[in-house]
């Protein structure tokens, strides 16, 4: 089949969604003209081929997917042709500079937004998540349509998270509940969000889920009758008074009625606002004026009106929310918001994309002030070298569990605060300048301590001297807001800075004496430079202030600069003595040479070496080698847990330059082990070997074990080359019900 037909054949196999697509975007787009999302549908099948998802489904249904959730925000074309692409540089062929060509920079510079830096080596999962975070926010700075993709594309894999291990279903439900769900509710798309929080309840704590899905239904069967009769009720009167209104009764989604159950320590019968009533209404005065006559019909519940269109929530979010006692003396609770408040409250920032008269993409203020919390965010992760501690202030920055106050300045302006904040941050809510020159506060008239919880609908001023020495740092366990906080930390590193300074090489001169070394011997222009690009840092005196404020361990910086030390200073010396004989110069050893060697040593050829059993490394592999007592050299991959943990002493017969021959072998095979993790069903293991066989590789044995709800089985073959391994894996992982696959090294 030639390669245009065989494009042809895979893109008509998905030609509905790609209409259902299409038809969506028919509905809000002025333009018919779709060429370039036709082109992107087109590589994307093409580009990810014969992939599957976990699933069992090729690929190509996912960017589909996440395409399909772009399209129901009402997102432009470029947008959408991103969500298409969005995994096309991180698992094909394709290059960056490709797509530019086919689709230009904007579409290029979304895509790569979205690309995850699994290419780039770190030292921990934590390391790399934050990496990847930064770059991530980096990239919605840019254009803020990278997280709208990105949360579309965790959307879909909420989706489809069945077919993952129950380990990474928990992993990956705990990180949409931490970031995904609190970044979908900053910018305010809450039909987003809330899927994704009782997707992440559902795999996180499934018994309270389906037990709360299962009471749910039956008091929704209950009350339906209920809810209908006082939306009639409603309307009645609305008509009664000529206000044009959409009016419909509707549940609370789970994950808002478990954290209301679990914080209050209340029942599901205690839970008002199981089922709301929402008013749609044209103008904001309309609203009120349907409060009016709601309060007329139903009597309020005390101390449960919240009025979010005089004082939006941080997101923007405006309605008007009260709970009132029904007709057969049960509350519920009413939302009443214009249509275009109902439109910011589902699709958020989203909206903004929408087309207009033909113009789309421009934010007003309100819009531009949305972003205020991406740009502080930017602003301090610049100084937060620690990725435990940006993650931990990432989390508690995009807290959206914890509730607000509203309090007012002196003229009459409202301010959002978490709950728990005092004057400290109140003061750097207005201005950094501000925070730092407070020498006290008044609240409603009176004075108050710094450490003085604000309350709802205070009145609050902020008391600023020129001779102010700045900011405690008591305050920083009074702050509650990570704002307050990072100008509070960020003030003492700038006007410490010399101290900080002298400190952290104290610090830094302190670590390298236990290794019993000098700064001297550490401290080469390279290593410097490979510090500094690693830190993010300009010169060695602002790393050294980073160490000396706290914001990076000593410890971290010694380690890796000795790591590189021991590298270059103990490179093993080989040097030929007399025939059939090497000498190791560094260890003193002398090491027989072999004749069919496949493995070289640092230019030297045919040494007596020997592949070792541990780990089985194969052509292809990354190895080194290890000088073991009478048995010459052993060769290990270096992802071997005997190499990685081999003790300091040992660590001194590791031989790095160590290469698999590039010419002239022969097409000798290779044991290599796999590790296949899979569902325990029929005929499975004959599935597995069927591929195995399709690939002509021989089978040297075969184990299996069983759990309750796994399969684990361990084979081992017969391998040309890592190429050949890595292809036969990828065709193992597509077999449905297989969930992973790894290299065994024992």
């Amino acid at each position: 089949m030639s390669f245009d037909r065989r494009k042809n054949v895979i893109c008509m196999r998905y030609k509905k969604m790609y209409d259902d697509l299409v038809a969506k975007m028919e509905k809000y787009h002025p333009s018919k003209d779709f060429a370039m999302v036709w082109q992107a549908y087109v590589l994307a099948s093409e580009a990810h081929g014969e992939q599957l998802r976990r699933s069992g489904e090729p690929y190509i249904i996912h960017p589909l997917e996440v395409a399909l959730i772009l399209a129901d925000l009402e997102l432009d074309i470029e947008t959408i042709v991103a969500g298409i692409l969005h995994d096309v540089l991180e698992d094909t062929s394709y290059s960056a500079e490709q797509i530019t060509e086919m689709f230009g920079a904007e579409v290029v510079l979304l895509v790569d937004g979205v690309t995850k830096l699994d290419k780039i080596e770190y030292t921990s999962k934590e390391e790399l998540q934050a990496e990847n975070y930064r770059k991530m926010f980096l990239a919605m700075a840019k254009d803020i349509r990278v997280i709208l993709i990105k949360i579309a594309d965790r959307l879909h894999n909420m989706r489809t998270l069945k077919y993952m291990t129950d380990a990474k279903q928990k992993e990956i439900a705990q990180e949409t509940l931490d970031i995904y769900a609190p970044l979908a509710h900053r910018l305010g798309i809450s039909t987003i969000r809330k899927e994704l929080e009782d997707l992440s309840l559902k795999y996180l704590n499934p018994e309270a889920y389906y037990d709360l899905a299962d009471k749910i239904q039956r008091k929704q069967s209950d009350r339906e009758e209920y809810i209908v009769k006082i939306v009639q009720e409603i309307k009645l009167k609305l008509e009664e008074n000529d206000i044009e209104a959409s009016i419909e009764g509707r549940p609370k989604h789970f994950f808002s009625i478990y954290k209301k159950m679990k914080n209050d320590n209340k029942t599901l019968d205690q839970i008002y606002d199981l089922f709301a009533v929402r008013v749609l209404v044209n103008t904001t005065i309309d609203c009120y004026e349907v409060l009016g006559i709601v309060h007329e019909i139903y009597k309020p519940v005390p101390g449960r009106f919240k009025d979010y269109i005089a004082m939006p929530k941080t997101n923007k979010y405006q309605s008007l929310h009260n709970t009132l006692i029904g007709p057969e003396g049960e509350p519920f609770e009413v939302q009443i918001r214009t249509f275009d408040m109902h439109r910011t409250a589902e699709y958020g920032i989203a909206a903004h994309w929408r087309y207009k008269e033909g113009k789309t993409g421009e934010m007003d203020n309100s819009e531009e002030a949305k972003l205020t919390w991406l740009r502080e965010i930017l602003e301090w992760q610049k100084d937060m070298s620690d990725n435990k501690e940006f993650m931990a202030t990432i989390r508690l920055d995009l807290d959206v569990f914890g509730e607000n106050v509203y309090c007012f300045t002196p003229k009459g302006s409202v301010i959002n605060l978490p709950t728990g904040a005092t004057p400290i941050d109140f003061a750097y809510s207005i201005h950094s300048a501000v925070g730092n020159k407070m020498v006290g506060a008044r609240v409603n008239g009176r004075i108050v301590s710094f450490d003085y919880k604000i309350e709802n609908g205070d009145r609050i001023e902020i008391i600023t001297s020129q001779n102010s020495r700045g900011p405690s740092m008591d305050w920083l366990r009074f702050a509650k807001s990570s704002k307050a906080k990072n100008k509070i930390s960020q003030w003492y590193k700038k006007v410490n800075k010399e101290e900080n300074v002298v400190h952290g090489k104290e610090l830094l001169e302190r670590e390298v004496k236990k290794k019993n070394l000098s700064m001297s011997d550490l401290l080469t222009p390279l290593r410097m430079k490979q510090a500094l690009n690693r830190y993010a840092f300009k010169d060695w005196d602002s790393l050294c202030a980073a160490v000396g404020h706290g914001g990076l361990k000593e410890g971290q910086i010694i380690n890796k600069l000795y790591e590189e030390y021991k590298r270059e200073t103990e490179k093993t010396k080989i040097i030929a003595v007399d025939d059939g004989w090497i000498q190791d110069t560094h260890h003193n050893l002398r090491i027989k040479q072999n004749v069919k060697g496949e493995v070289t040593i640092q230019g030297l050829d045919d040494l007596d070496i020997r592949l070792s059993r541990c780990c089985n490394p194969v052509p292809g592999d990354e190895i080194v080698g290890f000088i073991t007592r009478g048995r010459g050299v052993s060769v290990h991959r270096t992802d071997c847990v005997n190499i990685i943990n081999l003790d300091g002493e040992e660590r001194h017969r590791i031989l790095g330059e160590v290469e698999w021959r590039t010419e002239g072998t022969s097409k000798t095979s290779y044991l290599a082990e796999i590790k296949i993790i899979c569902s325990d069903r029929r005929s499975l293991l004959v599935d597995i070997s069927g591929a195995i066989d399709a690939e002509g590789i021989s089978v040297r044995n075969v184990t299996g074990r069983t759990t309750k709800e796994q399969a684990i089985f361990q084979i081992t073959l017969d391998i040309l080359d890592v190429a050949q391994l890595e292809k036969l894996c990828n065709k193992i992982r597509s077999i449905p019900d297989v969930y992973d696959i790894e290299r065994v090294t024992t």
